[in-house]
């Protein structure tokens, strides 16, 4: 495997390089339990991944995934949105297995680990959310993006919409399925303060996934939210999935790995300013 040469220490594709990303200290208080411990992910390839159930783009969210980072184009009938840091390419509607509806591209972003000092682009991944959600955050209307950016709330408010949201993740290089398994679980398990039968079960679910399952270059994973504490997994080798790998359900599993990328320490700090520009644009 191409992993093999790395360890997991020196190779944590879920260890985020915070002391890039200064943050500041939300004023909101939240509900949902963001807990603030580190953490990373990893993804990506150059061709668009074609879903041929794609329905219709909802015209509210056309302009969401559209940024500094990103830009639009269509192949066919389907239109796309490249995150241009890396050059992968994300459809900006999508169905997905077990979601009652398309689900909207709200933003791209990608993560950046640093060896030595030589910056490594190791994965894009792609928020998308059920159109609905809009009318939830109605109380955040007329924020600028780094208001958006900086509110925990907001994102709480998302995760804990029942309505269905997913992030799309492609591996960039060929990983061995634990190596992937080691590093995710290093990323949720702090973020859960005292594991409970029901989240120790999730967990061996989720891990079952990859353990001895080789993910290739350009394999697919989505990780599709439909309420707070269910979440399906589903991983492809060959375009946009049909049916669903697991279901976890655990409040604490399924909030910790939201937290991964939209809390107060996000993975991929791009994914969540591009997430906040595009909510700024439609909130107006």
């Amino acid at each position: 495997m191409a992993m093999a040469k790395y360890s997991t220490q020196t190779w944590n594709i879920f260890h985020p390089i915070t002391h890039h990303f200064p943050r500041k200290s939300p004023n909101h208080s939240v509900s949902l339990p963001f807990y603030k411990t580190p953490s990373d992910f990893s993804s990506l390839s150059t061709s668009p991944h074609l879903n041929n159930n794609l329905a219709p783009a909802h015209l509210s969210f056309k302009a969401f995934a559209s940024s500094s980072s990103s830009s639009s184009f269509s192949v066919g009938s389907a239109e796309y949105t490249e995150e241009t840091a890396t050059k992968e390419k994300f459809q900006t509607s999508l169905s997905l297995p077990g979601c009652s509806t398309s689900l909207s591209l709200l933003g791209t972003g990608y993560r950046e680990k640093v060896f030595a000092i030589i910056g490594v682009k190791v994965y894009a991944a792609g928020l998308y959310v059920n159109p609905s959600i809009l009318s939830t955050l109605s109380t955040w209307k007329g924020q600028s993006a780094s208001e958006i950016q900086d509110n925990s709330a907001l994102f709480s408010s998302i995760f804990q919409a029942p309505l269905e949201k997913s992030l799309q993740i492609v591996l960039v290089r060929d990983v061995d399925g634990k190596t992937f398994w080691d590093a995710l679980d290093d990323a949720i398990s702090p973020r859960i303060k005292t594991a409970t039968p029901v989240d120790e079960s999730a967990l061996s679910t989720f891990r079952s996934i990859f353990q001895g399952r080789p993910l290739k270059k350009g394999s697919l994973i989505f990780l599709t939210w439909l309420d707070p504490s269910k979440m399906l997994v589903c991983v492809s080798s060959d375009g946009i999935p049909s049916s669903v790998d697991a279901t976890i359900e655990s409040a604490n599993v399924t909030s910790a790995l939201f937290d991964v990328f939209f809390g107060d320490t996000p993975v991929s700090p791009s994914l969540k300013t591009s997430a906040a520009n595009g909510l700024a644009t439609i909130l107006k």
